[in-house]
């Protein structure tokens, strides 16, 4: 875990969701990202964006840069048909990665029932796509409720738990993911094949590395990889390119 900055930034770059989604997104919006997403140290993850510009981003974006298409987003809601549109839609575009909100307000109200049959549907319905399921632990209070939302994704299906929709005051946060990567690390069906994605907040590469260092420490070197750790960030990426710009005089990062 002796790693520099420009070790930190290579990772962050290679994970990361570029993610654009403002309430007035629009088409330009969409085609800048995708530019974006592929710069001079070379391409992001994915980009993410709401589902009606999944099909536009699939279209702009290079072959390697994998799109995400929100779902259920932001509020998760419980109103199943509703989710299931913005999959189908999803589906549709070609997109290959779906995030989706977990009914958290259901969760806190106790009702683990119905936010097992919105997700149980919605591993159905986006079969053969990655599948992340934004727990929004901001919202969750405490370490148990994060435990349990973890736990219920992971039981219906997710290939990543995700912290955060950005859309509330508290977003990504290295307690709540400690404890989502505790859940996937002592989960047998879990621990080798699931990932995890901090989103909300995360601005600069120094903001990053908690991250980076708790997935190490938990899941292992080998989980640093796209196929295992996302950071969903809009203005991240400009850190990490002047990360990379400076990176010959790039001193060892203190704590990873």
């Amino acid at each position: 875990m002796d790693r520099t900055v420009h070790g930190t930034a290579r990772i962050a770059l290679a994970c990361l969701d570029l993610t654009s989604l403002g309430e007035r997104d629009t088409e330009a919006d969409v085609i800048a990202l995708c530019a974006r997403a592929s710069g001079r140290h070379g391409a992001v993850a994915a980009v993410c964006v709401w589902s009606r510009f999944a099909r536009l981003a699939r279209e702009r974006a290079a072959a390697s840069v994998r799109v995400a298409a929100v779902a259920n987003f932001p509020d998760g809601s419980t109103d199943l048909a509703r989710a299931l549109r913005d999959i189908d839609a999803i589906v549709a575009a070609g997109a290959q990665e779906v995030d989706l909100v977990l009914p958290w307000r259901a969760l806190l109200a106790g009702d683990d029932t119905a936010c097992a049959a919105l997700l149980r549907a919605a591993r159905h319905a986006s079969a053969g796509l990655t599948l992340k399921v934004i727990l929004e632990t901001g919202e969750l209070r405490d370490a148990a409720t994060i435990d349990r939302a973890a736990r219920l994704a992971l039981a219906e299906g997710a290939d990543f738990l995700k912290t955060s929709t950005g859309k509330t005051r508290v977003g990504a946060t290295p307690q709540a993911a400690d404890v989502m990567l505790r859940a996937i690390a002592t989960d047998a069906a879990a621990r080798s094949r699931v990932g995890f994605k901090a989103a909300g907040g995360i601005r600069t590469v120094a903001d990053a590395s908690a991250y980076v260092e708790a997935v190490e420490l938990t899941l292992g070197a080998q989980a640093l990889v796209a196929a295992r750790f996302r950071l969903g960030a809009s203005s991240l990426l400009g850190d990490i390119e002047a990360v990379l710009d400076g990176a010959a005089g790039a001193a060892p990062h203190e704590g990873t």
